[in-house]
Parts: structure tokens; C-alpha cells; sequence
């Protein structure tokens, strides 16, 4: 049998990104329509004032992000014991009874914000389980050389679940209240059939389940802060998106400023995905090859422009533009920055990276919606994500400082050997 030159060439492959696009979907299409709903029952139900009921916005990401905060090393050990295909399965089947919920509370018409909230968290619960089995699993069904391309065709599945879902999710929610969520329940049954299809990985390591899961937590925290490649990777990404997300405050702009509603906020998220997925399709043909660190770098500062940008717009053609480019350079910065951890991370531990690079992201956007939903009610929705992207851009420039590892890195090279 001759030897694939792309990710798709491999059936185990195929499985995984069908996997990875429904759950995508399913996932980013849910969260718009619950943010949407919060927000929209903030103001129309309990008389909130804008401020008021943007720092809702921000309560609920901080809902989200408890969870993952609590959980996720937890569910990295998990990753590294068990077998990843059932462990991503059941949480996408856990997500099929929290999208039922929601379409049932909705159908009955119950406006109440405790109950998003708790459909948020139990949300986030699924999303900490998840995020660490698929990550771990993507590397374990292609060859070395492959990860790169594998890794932007990845993310090609993610940006598309996110373009067609916050757009669709927002026509489904104008047409019928419920339907989202009985859409997300059918797509994560897709996910967990798929996953499940996968066939012929790799045995777990002999040890994987012998060491004690405390001693392994602990292991995989140290393992990334030895590694300050890692550390400054993670971190970046951490700080930068916690600053200069503007997409909690998008249910405001949607509804207050640009004045499009729930079609124009689907549109509005799908804009950012469609950059992505642009650059995300050429990367994968085209994979980076010299002086990635650098490049990663300049990406995230071009986000944190954008991000100034929207947030001072004032025309909607306008806001998708800036948005489209914003996701263009956050898909540069995550594509680099995954094929370097990936290539610098053993898959006896991967899990646990994976769930603490899982962590900062989900900090970054859980708690980056949390200081938006706090800046938006000190100083306006555009004050915040002013504020936010001006950040990110001064968290770039101290991390090129703080990290020269992140400068100096020239090429994608594995510091590891997969096993057959």
C-alpha cells in the first residue's frame, strides 16, 4: 500500500473530522442561541438595562468556564487511561440530553435565566470531557509528516461547524425557537457514531493506568512548565484572547448598536469562522514552513487590531470585514501553535496537554466573556472591546519578550517518534 501524502487519504481520518465538523457545529451553534436567549431574557423579561444585562453575558461565560476550571485535569488523565474514542463519545452523547433540555424548557417557554445558566454549565461539563479525547485522538490516525496538514485540516472542520453553525443556528432560532437544540441533539449523535467508527489505534500505554491520577495531573502540569515553548504557546493564547475576545458582547451588538438581530449575530460569528476556514483551507495545501514563531506572533497582534477595529464600527458590512480578518489571523496563530505542541508533546502525556492547552483556551474565552460582560457595564460594549484588543496587542509584544523560544522557532520538527 503506497504511502498517504494527505490526512484524508486515511479512512480512521475521514471518521475523525466527521466527528470534529458535527461537534463543531452542534457546540458553537448552541452556545450563540443560549447567549442570544440569555441576553434577550435579560432585557425583555427582567427589564435589564443594556450594561445590566451585558454583564449577564458575562456571568454566563464565567458559568461555562467553572466547570472546565474544576474538571479539566481531571478529564487529562482520563484522556491518557482510558480509550479516547469512548470518552469523546459519551460526552458528545452527554451533549445530546443538554440540547434536549434546552429544546424542551424552550418549547414550554420557560424565560428564566437559572435555567440557562445550568444548561451552560452542564454544557461546559461536556466540553471539558470532550476537547481532550478528540485533540489526543487526530495524531494517533495519521503519520508524523502529516500533522501539520492534519492539524489545518482540523481546524478546517472546526471553522466550518462554526460558519455554518451560528449562521444556521440563527435562521433555525427566527423560525423556530427550539429547533436549534433539536439540531445540535441529532449532530452530536453523528459525532459519537463516527468517533466510535475509528478503528486501529494505538494500545494505551502499559503504565497509563498504573501510576496514581493525582501523580499524573501533577506530571502533565510540570511537563508544560518544564517546557517553556509550551508554556509560552499556551499562555499567549491565554492572555491575548482573554483580553481581546470580542464575541460575548456580540448578542449587544447584534441587538443594540448594529441592530440585526439574532440572523445578523449568526452572521456576525460566522464572518470570523469563514476567515478562518479560508486560511485554514490554504493551510493545508500550503503549510508555513519558515520562521512560524514570528508569524505566530504578528497573527496575534493583527487580532488584537481587528478586534479595535469592530469594536469602533458602526456599519454592519463593515464589522463582518474586520471580523473576517480576525478570524483569518487567530486561524495563522492556532494552526502554528497546535503543530508545535502536537510535534513537542509525547502521546503518553498528550491528553494532559491537551487539556491544559484545553484550559487556557477555555479561560481564555470563558473568562475573556466574563471581563467583556465587566468592561461592557464600566465602560460600554465598544470601551470593552476597545480595551480588550488594545490588550491583546500589548500581551504579543511582552510574550516576544518574555519568550525569545517562541521568536527563534524556524520550522514544524517533531521532538518525538510515533510508534506504529
Amino acid at each position: 500500500m503506497s504511502t498517504p501524502t494527505s490526512p484524508l487519504q486515511i479512512a480512521n481520518y475521514r471518521k475523525f473530522w466527521l466527528a470534529r465538523f458535527s461537534a463543531m457545529l452542534a457546540s458553537t451553534g448552541m452556545v450563540v442561541i443560549i447567549g442570544y436567549q440569555l441576553y434577550d431574557v435579560a432585557r425583555s423579561v427582567y427589564g435589564m438595562s443594556m450594561a445590566q444585562a451585558s454583564f449577564q453575558l458575562g456571568l454566563l461565560g464565567f458559568a461555562q468556564f467553572l466547570p472546565v476550571f474544576l474538571l479539566t485535569p481531571v478529564a487529562g488523565v482520563i484522556a491518557d487511561r482510558f480509550d479516547r474514542r469512548k470518552v469523546a463519545a459519551f460526552a458528545a452523547l452527554l451533549d445530546v440530553c443538554v440540547a434536549l433540555g434546552l429544546g424542551v424548557t424552550t418549547e414550554l417557554e420557560v424565560r428564566s435565566l437559572p435555567v440557562l445558566f445550568g444548561f451552560a454549565v452542564l454544557h461546559g461539563v461536556v466540553r471539558v470531557f470532550i476537547g481532550p479525547a478528540m485533540g489526543a485522538i487526530a495524531p494517533n490516525v495519521v503519520p508524523t509528516s502529516l500533522i501539520p496538514r492534519a492539524i489545518a485540516f482540523n481546524s478546517i472542520a472546526m471553522q466550518a461547524g462554526m460558519i455554518i453553525g451560528p449562521a444556521a443556528y440563527g435562521f433555525l432560532f427566527a423560525a423556530d425557537r427550539a429547533l436549534p437544540y433539536w439540531t445540535t441533539a441529532v449532530m452530536q449523535v453523528v459525532a459519537a457514531i463516527s468517533i466510535l467508527a475509528i478503528n486501529n489505534l494505538p494500545e494505551m500505554h502499559r503504565d497509563a493506568r498504573k501510576a496514581h491520577p493525582v501523580r499524573q495531573i501533577i506530571d502533565g502540569f510540570h511537563f508544560v512548565w518544564r517546557e517553556r515553548f509550551l508554556l509560552g504557546c499556551i499562555t499567549l493564547d491565554l492572555f491575548a484572547v482573554l483580553l481581546g475576545g470580542a464575541t460575548a458582547l456580540m448578542p449587544v451588538f447584534a441587538r443594540d448598536i448594529l441592530h440585526v438581530g439574532p440572523e445578523g449575530l449568526g452572521q456576525m460569528r460566522a464572518a470570523a469562522a469563514a476567515g478562518a476556514a479560508v486560511v485554514a483551507l490554504w493551510l493545508s495545501f500550503r503549510p508555513l514552513a519558515s520562521n512560524v514563531g514570528v508569524k505566530m506572533l504578528v497573527a496575534v497582534g493583527v487580532y488584537g487590531a481587528m478586534t479595535v477595529a469592530f469594536g469602533v464600527s458602526r456599519e454592519f458590512l463593515l464589522s463582518l470585514g474586520f471580523l473576517a480578518l480576525l478570524g483569518a489571523a487567530d486561524m495563522i496563530s492556532v494552526f502554528i501553535r497546535s503543530s508545535l505542541v502536537q510535534l513537542r508533546t509525547p502521546d503518553d502525556v498528550r491528553g494532559r496537554v491537551s487539556a491544559i492547552s484545553g484550559l487556557a483556551i477555555s479561560a481564555s474565552n470563558e473568562l475573556g466573556e466574563m471581563q467583556s460582560g465587566v468592561a461592557a457595564a464600566l465602560l460600554g460594549p465598544t470601551g470593552a472591546v476597545v480595551f480588550g484588543g488594545a490588550g491583546a496587542i500589548v500581551i504579543t509584544v511582552m510574550w516576544a519578550w518574555l519568550f525569545p523560544e517562541i521568536r527563534r522557532a524556524r520550522k514544524f520538527e517533531a521532538s518525538w517518534e510515533q510508534k506504529p
